[in-house]
């Protein structure tokens, strides 16, 4: 009979993604009995998967995190380089697609706004919120 802490190897080689051939090499078990006790350990081997994809999630949500806080330093200091730029030089029709083009990804910035209770906010335009909310 084997021991526990082959079973619990053969969990976790299983959630990370491992042929039953490539366990056996490693274990010294058979094929058929690797089958076995993946009947067997069903529940656990899809615990341990989901453990596994969780940890990968938190690794890639915070190198995620990262980018983003690169990117918007980044940003900033073009932003702050643009701020000492003159734009007098700059054509009237490009100060006009770019006052369009920043207009529209301020819209795209935008955050619903989210009353609980009975109550839905359906616009931030002004005219139609005082036509809502009278």
């Amino acid at each position: 009979m084997k021991t526990m802490n082959e079973k619990e190897r053969f969990i976790e080689l299983r959630a990370a993604g491992h042929s039953y051939e490539s366990i056996a090499a490693q274990l010294g078990v058979s094929k058929q009995t690797l089958i076995t006790w993946s009947r067997e350990l069903q529940k656990e081997i899809a615990n341990a998967r989901a453990l596994r994809l969780d940890a990968l999630y938190e690794q890639y949500a915070v190198a995620k995190a990262k980018r983003i806080e690169i990117l918007g330093e980044r940003f900033q200091a073009i932003v702050r380089e643009l701020d000492k730029r003159d734009l007098s030089e700059v054509p009237t029709v490009t100060l006009y697609k770019l006052a369009l083009e920043y207009a529209d990804r301020l819209k795209a910035e935008a955050e619903p706004v989210i009353l609980m209770g009975d109550y839905t906010l359906k616009s931030r335009d002004p005219v139609l919120w005082d036509k809502w909310s009278a």
